[in-house]
C-alpha cells in the first residue's frame, strides 16, 4: 500500500527539513523525484544520496518566486516525462508582529510562500490536466490559530490553506486532487539554528519548552509528516481533495 511506483513528483525544498523527508520517503516508495532547491549543492548531495539508496531522483536550481525559472524546469521535466505530482513545500518563516514587520520582510515571505506555490501551482497545472494528478501544500496551523509573533507568516500559510480549497474546487473535472498538510513545530535543522541564534546557551532549555506546547509533549519528526505526505498522494487517497490535515501533536484541538 501507499506506493508511489511509476510516478514522478516535483517537490520544492526538497532537500532540507521537512522536504527532504518527503523527497526521500517518495523515492523510498517508487517516485521518480525532481528536487527544486535554490541551494544547488545540498540539492545535488541528497539527490545523490536518494540514487545512491536505490531511489530515483534529480535536482534543479529553482527559485519558485521566479516565474521564469519554475515554468523552465516544470516544462523541461514534462518534456521527458508525465507529471503526476506536486509538492508545495518550499516556503520561508520570519517573526514579528504587524509593527515589527517591515514591509522588505512581508513582500519576501509572500514572494516565497505565496508566489512560489502560485508559480508552480500555474506552470504544472497544464501538464497535469492532461490526465491528472495530485498536488498537496504544505501549509500550517498558524494558516488557523493564532501564533504569536508570526504576522507575516500566518498570513502566508493562510494563503496556502485557501488556495488548496480554490484549486480543488475549480479542477476537480480535470481529476486533480488538491490537500495541504497542517504541521506543527517540526524538529528540522531549521528549529536548532533558530535556537541556537536567538538563545545562545539556553538551546535546551528552550527546545524543551517549544517542543511542550503540543500536548503530546514533543516536536514532530520530519519522516512522521513524510509519511502523510506520501498516503496523501498515493492511489489509497483517491477520495480525499480539498481537506487540510492537521498534523500537530494535538495542538490546535487539545491546546485549552
Amino acid at each position: 500500500m501507499f506506493r508511489l511506483d511509476n510516478k514522478v513528483a516535483i517537490i520544492t525544498g526538497g532537500a532540507s527539513g521537512i522536504g527532504l523527508s518527503i523527497s526521500r520517503l517518495f523515492a523510498k516508495q517508487g517516485a521518480t523525484v525532481h528536487i527544486f532547491e535554490l541551494n544547488i549543492d545540498q540539492a545535488e548531495r541528497e539527490a545523490d544520496l536518494i540514487n545512491a539508496n536505490g531511489g530515483e531522483a534529480y535536482f534543479h536550481k529553482v527559485d519558485v518566486s521566479k516565474q521564469k525559472e519554475v515554468k523552465k524546469a516544470v516544462d523541461k521535466i514534462a518534456k521527458e516525462n508525465a507529471i503526476d505530482i506536486l509538492v508545495n513545500n518550499a516556503g520561508i518563516a520570519h517573526i514579528g508582529t504587524v509593527e515589527s514587520t517591515s514591509e522588505e520582510d512581508f513582500d519576501k515571505v509572500f514572494n516565497v510562500n505565496v508566489k512560489g506555490t502560485y508559480n508552480c501551482l500555474q506552470a504544472v497545472m497544464p501538464h497535469l490536466k492532461t490526465k491528472g494528478g495530485v498536488i498537496l501544500n504544505v501549509a500550517s496551523i498558524a494558516a488557523t490559530v493564532g501564533i504569536p509573533d508570526r504576522f507575516a507568516y500566518s498570513v502566508s500559510k493562510g494563503a496556502i490553506y485557501t488556495m488548496t480549497l480554490q484549486v480543488a474546487k475549480d479542477y476537480l473535472k480535470y481529476n486533480i486532487r488538491c490537500n495541504s498538510i497542517s504541521p506543527a513545530r517540526v524538529h528540522t535543522p531549521f528549529v536548532d539554528g533558530f535556537l541556537k541564534k536567538t538563545y545562545p546557551g539556553k538551546e535546551k532549555e528552550m527546545f524543551d519548552k517549544l517542543s511542550k506546547t503540543q500536548p503530546i509533549g514533543r516536536m514532530a519528526k520530519p519522516e512522521e509528516i513524510g509519511s502523510l505526505a506520501v498516503y496523501l498522494c498515493s492511489d489509497e487517497a483517491g477520495f480525499i481533495t480539498g481537506c487540510d490535515y492537521l498534523i500537530d501533536g494535538g495542538f490546535v484541538k487539545l491546546n485549552n
